[in-house]
C-alpha cells in the first residue's frame, strides 16, 4: 500500500516567519534610530536616499539569490511527495514487483526465477484441486484421529495436508472451534515446509563438515545459493537464511493475515499470508483502483503459500535483523522463540510495532507455543532421524 511521506510542521515555519520578521523589523528600527554616521553624512548632503537605495538593492539581490537554496532544501527535507512503498509483504519483493526494491547487497545480479521455482513448480503442479467441505475435513479429522489436544500433549501430527480451505469456515459461530479447525488445517503444511529445511539444513551441515565435496554436493549447493539468493556463495549466509520459522509464529501471522481462514483472498486464492504482487497473478483489494497498485498474490494450493512466506523471511532484506536473531538463538543453542522473533517482523505490515504486539498476543492467548515442538508423524527413514 502507497503513503506519501510529507514530514513537516506548517504550523511550525509560520511561526519561525514571525520571528524573522520581527528580528528584521527591529533591525531596521535600530539602524534608523541610532542614525548611523553614514545615513547622517549623506543626509547632511541632502543625498540620504543614495545609502539606503543601495542597502535595499543589496538585501533584494541577497533575497532572490538565497530564495532558490531555500526552495531546494524544504524541497528535499520537509516538502518530499516521493513515493514510499512497505514491500516486505510483496511476494518476495523482486522483479514481480518491477522495482526490484527487495533486493539487498548479497541479492545483486540473482535469477530470482530460480529463485522462485519451486514456489511456481509446486503451485504448477496441484492446478486440479478438489474443494472439500467443511463436514467433510471434520470426519476426515475424525478417522485419522487427529485432534489438538492430542497434539499438544504428545506433540505428533497426522500428515493431512489439504490444498484448499472449506468455504464453510466463516460460518462456524463458535470462534474456539473456527480457530482450532484452522490451525488443524495449516499446521501439517506449516510442519512439511520447516521438514524440508530441516532436510536441507541437514545436507548443508554435512557439506560444511566434509574436506572435499562430490560433483552431486557442489550441484546441490548450487542449486540452493540460487534459491536462497546468496550470489557471493557464502555458506555462512547461507546457513544463516536456510532455517526454520517457528510454527506458533506462523500459526499466528497466517491468522492474522486471514481472519482465521475467513478472508477473501484465503478463500478465492490461498492467501495465507497476504503477500503482494505487481504483475503475477493477484486478487484486487476492494475499493482499489483497478489499474493501479499491488494485488495479494494467488496460489492454487494452500503449501505454496507456506513456501513462499518462508523463503520471503529467508531471503528478503526487510527481514535481515529477524535472521540475524533466529542465528542468535542457534548459535546459543536455544529454541527458536516466536516470541521473540515476532519483534523483528515490524516490518511485516504498515502499523510497525501494533503488528507486532497483534503477533504476540494471538501467540500468548491461543496457546500457539504448544506446537513449536511438535512434529509431522515421518514417512521416510530421513524424517524419523529429525524427530
Amino acid at each position: 500500500m502507497k503513503k506519501k511521506k510529507i514530514e513537516f510542521n506548517f504550523n511550525y515555519i509560520k511561526f519561525q516567519s514571525k520571528i524573522l520578521l520581527n528580528n528584521l523589523n527591529f533591525f531596521i528600527y535600530n539602524i534608523q534610530r541610532k542614525n548611523l554616521k553614514l545615513f547622517r553624512f549623506f543626509d547632511q548632503r541632502k543625498i540620504g536616499s543614495i545609502p539606503r537605495i543601495l542597502l535595499s538593492s543589496i538585501i533584494i539581490v541577497t533575497f532572490f539569490y538565497m530564495a532558490p537554496i531555500f526552495s531546494n532544501y524544504e524541497n528535499k527535507f520537509f516538502f518530499s511527495k516521493d513515493e514510499h512503498q512497505n514491500n516486505s509483504k510483496a511476494i518476495l519483493a523482486y522483479t514481480l514487483n518491477q522495482k526490484n526494491n527487495g533486493l539487498d547487497e548479497n541479492n545483486k545480479g540473482i535469477n530470482e526465477k530460480d529463485l522462485l521455482i519451486d514456489i511456481f513448480s509446486l503451485n504448477d503442479l496441484e492446478s486440479d484441486t478438489v474443494r472439500l467441505d467443511a463436514s467433510t475435513i471434520k470426519q476426515l479429522f475424525d478417522d485419522t484421529d487427529y485432534k489438538l489436544e492430542d497434539v499438544r500433549e504428545t506433540k505428533l501430527v497426522k500428515p493431512v495436508a489439504l490444498t484448499l480451505l472449506p468455504n464453510e469456515i466463516k460460518m462456524i459461530e463458535n470462534t474456539t472451534e473456527r480457530k482450532e479447525f484452522f490451525i488443524q488445517i495449516i499446521l501439517p503444511l506449516i510442519l512439511e515446509e520447516n521438514n524440508n529445511i530441516r532436510l536441507d539444513r541437514k545436507t548443508l551441515f554435512s557439506i560444511i563438515n566434509k574436506s572435499n565435496n562430490t560433483k552431486l554436493e557442489k550441484k546441490w549447493l548450487e542449486k540452493k545459493y540460487k534459491q536462497y539468493g546468496v550470489v557471493s556463495k557464502d555458506l555462512s549466509l547461507l546457513k544463516i537464511r536456510m532455517d526454520e520459522v517457528p510454527v506458533s509464529l506462523a500459526i499466528a501471522q497466517a491468522a492474522k493475515e486471514t481472519g482465521w481462514g475467513t478472508s477473501r483472498f484465503a478463500q478465492e486464492g490461498n492467501a495465507l499470508f497476504g503477500q503482494w504482487t505487481w504483475s503475477g497473478e493477484g486478487l484486487k483489494p476492494k475499493e482499489a483502483d483497478e489499474t493501479k497498485g499491488h494485488k495479494v498474490m494467488k496460489f492454487n494450493v494452500l503449501q505454496a503459500s507456506v513456501r513462499a512466506y518462508q523463503r520471503n523471511l529467508n531471503t528478503h532484506r526487510s527481514y535481515q535483523n529477524f535472521r540475524l536473531a533466529r542465528a542468535e538463538l542457534r548459535d546459543r543453542g536455544v529454541p527458536l522463540d516466536s516470541i521473540i522473533l515476532s519483534k523483528f517482523l515490524n516490518n511485516y505490515a504498515e502499523t510497525g510495532d501494533k503488528y507486532v504486539d497483534v503477533l504476540q498476543k494471538i501467540i500468548k492467548q491461543n496457546n500457539l507455543k504448544d506446537f513449536d515442538d511438535s512434529k509431522l508423524l515421518p514417512s521416510s527413514k530421513d524424517l524419523e532421524s529429525l524427530t
